[in-house]
């Protein structure tokens, strides 16, 4: 006589076990139409699940959070069903739902087209109007292996014996003909999955993600609620398309990267002025917040590296050598042991506390190739990074201080929708459970004290303490994660540092704040150009203004123009080139400079500029100095 409690608080008691369909039909049929799984105790079932003791159970429908997962793992199986049926010998491998989507991994000696797409997706879409009522089966893990060796699973039989614990049990879910071993859970039916889906792509994978295995084709696919959300997502996708930094860089002149330094950018001047731009920013905030900035050697000896714990937990990642004297060094992956270095000269007092000490450090990290992605994932880069060392009574507040600092600055860019995730104590660390309660308890307080809204991962913090990462959400609701606090008791103690405290012992340790605000100058200028689709506001243009001539009478003119306008601390270049003017507009138009100032006889006679914005605007002419204030007045106000 199982008693269920519903997420409102309320029960209904049953004579007997009853499944998650009868609870939702008990509840009234509309709920039972819509159903598509359940959540008993926190697990995500199917709705046939039986209920034989006291529960706490939800009912899944399309409005729920997990839904899509839900509705994207059937679309996979819906797929490989599709795949088997149009091409029989066909080997189904594993098919799981991913981040906006799905992908199956198949073994079949003719490689699909990008036609066979259409036909798959054709085929996917009549198996939904088929209403196939998806069932869950147990088998016996002998019967199981024998029944998918006589149809040539030999991929499934693998998984069986490799993937399945001895002690889990074996099962299968059943669409139709068709079966696949599954955790689940699923849909009741084939026709509960909605038809807004598309397959979109084809790659290849090694099985079981292990190069030295057989290569298998995968076939990647979308799925969502309903074709609006679909649409929505394809529509977000020819948009990224647009953005794409890559594209951008090279229509813009930003950067290059080149196979002679894989992973590492090669920044043109128009880039490297707006690399300059972020740290001249930065810098300012960073004074204005209290901090000192510092500067540390890019290479240092192992040692350093054994005593921070990065050599043990970390070194996969990182870039050595060892010299003629046998001395091993490591360029390095992170600023923290530098910085800790940097405390540790002379001695410091509680009254040096807070000590922020803030570097424009350059890191290395050794990234596999194939997950280097434009300046979204490099191997070298720059961090706005910062440390602050504080005692245990501070704590809390600088993180207050920091989290705010973080939200101020992403406004200053365009960013209003930020989602903090806090990452408690991973697996791997260091430290003792007692140092991680305070640390963590810190950063909750903090939150808590703003009223700030975070979301918990258990287990994904850093190995050597708790971590608060800030996430974007760009022009086209794509999420950033960029901005970073962490907080550490773990290398104060590990490199044996101290300050005199107020009774004048010598031995107290300060805790440690890890802060970064951009994270990476690279992946966040990535981000920046994605963001505003290469049409910068002008604070933050490379190039703020163009002057062109109409013919080269005005060349000496636009020469001092320049000059004077570079004198104000504008950006500007000049096109003197034998072009005709209207060449010159669209042309800098399209290279997205915000102002284009046209100079003919006229304007040289009355010491004037003919101004027009990026988008076409006509602001008719003014002298030079009017159009100085203009400009110096928008890049104050970071317009």
């Amino acid at each position: 006589m199982p008693q269920v409690t519903l997420p409102d608080g309320s029960s209904r008691q049953f004579d007997q076990s009853i499944s998650v369909h009868d609870v939702a039909a008990d509840i009234g049929a509309g709920l039972a139409k819509a159903a598509l799984a359940g959540k008993v105790n926190g697990q995500l079932v199917d709705t046939s699940f039986l209920i034989e003791q006291d529960s706490e159970v939800a009912i899944i429908t399309a409005k729920s959070d997990e839904a899509l997962e839900l509705i994207r793992h059937d679309a996979a199986h819906v797929m490989a069903q599709a795949v088997q049926e149009l091409f029989p010998g066909t080997q189904v491998t594993i098919g799981p739902a991913i981040e906006d989507g799905f992908y199956y991994d198949f073994a079949r000696e003719e490689p699909f087209s990008p036609d066979d797409l259409a036909t798959i997706e054709a085929r996917m879409q009549e198996i939904v109007g088929r209403d196939l009522p998806i069932e869950r089966e147990v088998w016996g893990r002998e019967d199981a292996k024998r029944t998918f060796a006589d149809i040539g699973e030999t991929f499934k039989v693998e998984i069986i014996e490799d993937v399945i614990p001895e002690n889990e049990e074996v099962s299968v879910y059943r669409q139709g003909d068709w079966f696949d071993v599954c955790r689940g859970p699923h849909l009741p039916s084939t026709g509960k999955l909605p038809k807004a889906f598309k397959l979109m792509k084809l790659a290849g994978a090694y099985w079981r993600g292990n190069s030295d295995n057989e290569m298998l084709q995968r076939i990647y696919g979308t799925a969502w609620r309903d074709k609006k959300e679909l649409n929505a997502h394809l529509h977000r996708l020819e948009e990224a398309e647009k953005r794409d930094h890559r594209k951008l860089g090279r229509k813009l002149d930003l950067f290059h990267f080149s196979d002679e330094a894989p992973g590492s950018v090669f920044w043109h001047p128009k880039g490297w002025a707006l690399f300059l731009k972020l740290i001249d920013y930065m810098r300012k905030r960073q004074e204005e917040a209290g901090y000192i900035e510092v500067n540390t050697p890019d290479v240092m000896d192992r040692s350093l590296w054994e005593t921070s714990g990065h050599w043990f937990n970390y070194r996969e990642n990182m870039f050595s050598t060892q010299t003629e004297d046998e001395r091993v060094f490591a360029l390095k992956p992170m600023n923290c042991p530098g910085s800790v270095s940097m405390f540790a000269q002379g001695l410091k007092s509680y009254r040096d506390l807070p000590l922020r000490m803030a570097e424009f450090g350059k890191v290395h990290r050794y990234e596999p190739s194939g997950a280097l992605h434009g300046l979204m994932r490099v191997r070298h880069f720059t961090q706005d990074d910062a440390h602050v060392y504080c005692t245990e009574e501070q704590m809390e507040q600088e993180c207050i201080d920091v989290v705010a600092l973080i939200v101020d600055i992403y406004k200053d860019f365009g960013f209003e929708d930020i989602v903090i995730k806090l990452s408690t104590r991973p697996e791997k660390r260091i430290g003792s459970d007692e140092v991680w309660d305070k640390l963590e308890g810190a950063l909750i307080n903090a939150l808590e004290t703003m009223g700030l809204d975070y979301v918990l991962y258990p287990g994904e913090g850093a190995f050597y303490g708790p971590t608060l990462d800030s996430v974007l959400r760009d022009a086209i609701g794509r999420d950033w994660q960029c901005g970073t606090l962490q907080v550490d008791m773990n290398l104060p103690e590990r490199f044996d540092i101290s300050y005199v405290d107020e009774s004048g012992g010598r031995d107290k340790r300060p805790v440690m704040l890890h802060r970064a605000l951009f994270g990476s100058l690279e992946r966040f200028i990535g981000i920046l150009i994605e963001h505003y689709e290469g049409k910068f506001p002008v604070w933050l243009s490379p190039v703020q203004a163009a002057i062109l001539t109409i013919t080269d009478k005005q060349d000496s003119y636009v020469r001092d123009v320049e000059k004077r306008l570079k004198a104000n601390g504008l950006r500007v270049i000049s096109d003197l080139r034998n072009e005709k003017v209207g060449f010159k507009i669209r042309e800098h138009t399209l290279q997205a400079v915000p102002y284009l100032l046209v100079v003919g006889d006229r304007e040289v006679e009355n010491g004037e500029l003919a101004v027009r914005t990026q988008s076409g605007e006509d602001l008719g002419t003014m002298p030079i100095d009017a159009f100085a204030t203009l400009l110096q007045e928008r890049a104050k106000n970071l317009q």
